[in-house]
């Protein structure tokens, strides 16, 4: 039976009841004992026996924790030192105005401000736009989801998240003034745009399955019911956004799921006209576009996987002509049109690369160059039209993040601001490599790693990795990492099969049947640090949140006693159960990435063969934190929750095993700045308590 005594839980791990259920599929019988935990009112949680299990394991995790309380206020005393609390960002030019955010001193969130051009630095002319401080006071959770400011500078429109759930209300007001508005959106999962001369504002609600199947537009002053649906998407699997082209002539709609997308153009100014179609969907073609001077730019993967830059004329938008041919060394991940140039991002060798290149001049290239072997660069804010000057930031795992114009006539960088690291920070200490460590089938794994350069041999190790949707993790710097590289260890990322980091075949290699891939490269690459004596077997820490998170359950079933501890956060582990219900936001978009076991009985086979919670056996492993949160759209709380039962009643060591769940967050953890640090020094707290490292 569950254990629903608080004060007994501080005593004892808890114990969830085994409540039988089996399902049967493709003739086979699924049974789940802990799918209890699951409320039946979801997205509600009020079932009393779910909620008294939560906190009872809640429970047991801060008094496991108590005794680590000083390490943990020191960790986070040293990593709120690095944070510099009154901080602004380099103001930004957007026409008559400039432009930046500003944190005060020990707030959680920040404030937007912009000042007249023509004010220059007269800070009697700065105008606070939107402070996140006043929203967020009274709420345990708060987020900013997007920010849109008329084209006439006049009226701003936001939309805030309080409690998780990543469904946000949009709210508008005249700035000038202060007025709001009696427009008020709930339910938007979107950004924002402003069209029709400023008299409208185009968003996307959620739907019940927390899907955006849609693209609205709202006239301001009008009632909701009025609104107007100018996009539907029927496809359960496909999501709709809508964003304003470079030129800001178009309102661009995109749909789309992870391997498929259609892309239409409505005028900015006359958002009811008949939309253009650029080209009709066609299954694993992915596309995007922008138009200058009549011409349709379009990034596109229908002639190499990893794109393709080509253009066609507005009036014939199916007719595409090369501009940029794919290469299987240049990764295309992007461009952007200016008036006079445009900007083309990628990678080679899975390091950035960022050009400028010319309109009438297809032949001239100009790369932005950097002086680091091993780097994370990329453009910033750049949001008109016409400039000479584009913003970029750069960072490495040594080299704090730096803010650059790059002036494109001269082609030269200028340095605006380089992170202040206010207790200190000497880059001369620390080293950084970049590994290549061989798979069990061949294929060598990119491996990024910093440490001291007084490191001893051999000596404790976290590995990162996540390894999924085509999303690279870049070699960029961390304060916060700082705690675990001082006490001894050295950092590492595997940049495993399943994320893009060297093009879109290393993303497709770690996806639907070669999604294994992605569990045996970080078990190899985990291997492969101890074989070059960087590392000991059961000296390596290792951390992943969502996709990461089943990453973590995987490895810890394929290799227990390669790790001596292991983070979870919000871990994706019941791949199987999810991808059976497409009742869950999670699941018609994500059959493309996972595959589709309803239907197909290979894909079922597949996923129930690696799914970490039907693959929990009698066997010993490594002392694991885990973390969930309770509104939580993306990864479901019961996920984690299960998991752990699961883990209790079968593991056959007594090694470490907690478990938080937020009750008042989702997906993201806790917000602000400083509470979600909190949450670091929480996880590396426990990695030093694990790995017996001094602390």
């Amino acid at each position: 039976m569950t254990i629903s005594n608080s004060s007994a839980a501080t005593h004892a791990p808890p114990v969830a009841a085994k409540k039988p259920q089996t399902t049967t599929w493709h003739g086979e019988a699924l049974s789940d004992d802990y799918a209890w935990l699951r409320d039946p009112g979801y997205p509600e949680v009020t079932d009393p026996e779910i909620l008294a299990h939560l906190k009872v394991e809640n429970a047991w995790f801060e008094a496991r924790m108590a005794p680590r309380k000083p390490l943990i206020d020191t960790l986070f005393k040293e990593m709120r030192g690095r944070i510099k609390e009154a901080d602004k960002s380099v103001p930004q030019k957007d026409g008559q105005w400039l432009y930046w955010i500003e944190y005060e001193e020990g707030a959680e969130y920040k404030k937007w401000w912009r000042r007249p051009v023509s004010a220059k630095d007269d800070q009697t002319a700065d105008e606070l736009i939107l402070d996140e401080v006043a929203l967020a006071e009274g709420h345990e959770y708060f987020r900013l989801g997007a920010i849109a400011i008329s084209n006439d500078g006049a009226k701003i429109a936001w939309s805030v998240d309080d409690n998780g759930s990543e469904r946000f209300t949009v709210r508008i007001k005249v700035i000038a003034t202060g007025e709001m508005l009696a427009d008020e959106i709930p339910g938007t999962l979107s950004s924002l745009v402003w069209v029709g001369n400023d008299r409208g504002l185009v968003y996307s609600l959620a739907n019940e399955q927390w899907r955006t199947d849609n693209v609205r537009l709202h006239w301001l002053g009008q009632p909701l019911s009025d609104d107007v649906e100018l996009y539907h998407e029927d496809d359960e699997g496909f999501r709709v956004g809508a964003s304003l082209s470079a030129n800001e002539q178009w309102l661009v709609i995109g749909t789309g799921d992870h391997e498929t997308s259609e892309v239409r153009l409505v005028p900015a100014a006359d958002p009811l006209a008949t939309p253009i179609l650029v080209r009709a969907r066609q299954t694993g073609v992915e596309y995007d576009a922008d138009e200058r001077d009549g011409v349709l730019y379009i990034h596109a993967n229908d002639t190499h996987e990893n794109f393709r830059l080509a253009t066609a004329p507005l009036g014939n938008p199916g007719e595409w002509t090369t501009l940029i041919e794919g290469s299987d060394e240049f990764y295309l991940t992007g461009f952007e049109l200016f008036r006079d140039f445009y900007t083309v991002e990628g990678r080679v060798r899975g390091l950035d690369r960022l050009e400028v290149r010319y309109y009438d001049d297809p032949s001239r290239v100009e790369p932005i160059l950097f002086p680091e072997a091993s780097f994370e660069a990329g453009f910033g804010d750049n949001p008109e039209w016409a400039m000479d000057t584009l913003r970029l930031s750069y960072e490495s795992m040594v080299s704090p993040a730096t803010t650059f114009d790059y002036h494109v006539g001269n082609r030269t960088l200028e340095p605006l601001k380089v992170q202040e690291i206010p207790s200190g920070y000497d880059a001369d200490l620390y080293e950084t490599q970049r590994l290549e460590i061989a798979a069990r089938d061949g294929t060598m794994i990119p491996v990024s790693v910093v440490m001291r350069k007084d490191r001893e041999a051999a000596g404790p190790l976290h590995l990162y990795g996540y390894g999924a949707y085509g999303i690279a993790i870049g070699p960029g710097f961390s304060t916060a990492r700082l705690s675990l590289v001082d006490r001894g260890f050295a950092y590492a990322i595997a940049h495993i099969r399943g994320g893009d980091d060297l093009g879109r075949a290393w993303y497709k290699a770690g996806k639907l049947e070669q999604r294994t891939n992605t569990f045996n490269d970080f078990v190899d690459v985990a291997q492969g640090l101890v074989d070059l004596g960087l590392t000991a077997p059961g000296k390596i820490a290792i951390s992943g949140g969502s996709a990461g998170g089943e990453l973590m359950g995987a490895v810890i079933n394929q290799a227990p006693a390669l790790f001596g501890a292991v983070v979870a956060h919000v871990p994706f582990v019941d791949v199987l159960q999810t991808m059976l219900d497409e009742s869950l936001p999670l699941t018609p978009g994500e059959w493309p990435e996972w595959g589709n076991p309803i239907e197909d009985k290979a894909a079922f086979d597949l996923i129930r063969g690696y799914s970490p919670y039907d693959q929990v056996s009698a066997q010993d492993y490594p002392p694991l934190m885990v973390t969930a949160g309770l509104n939580d759209p993306r990864v479901t709380y019961w996920e984690p929750a299960k998991w752990v039962a699961k883990l209790r009643e079968l593991r056959t060591t007594d090694a470490e095993l907690i478990f938080k769940t937020n009750m008042g967050a989702g997906h993201g953890g806790k917000s602000g700045r400083f509470e979600s640090l909190h949450e670091t020094a929480e996880e590396f707290a426990f990695v030093l308590w694990q790995l017996g490292v001094a602390e």
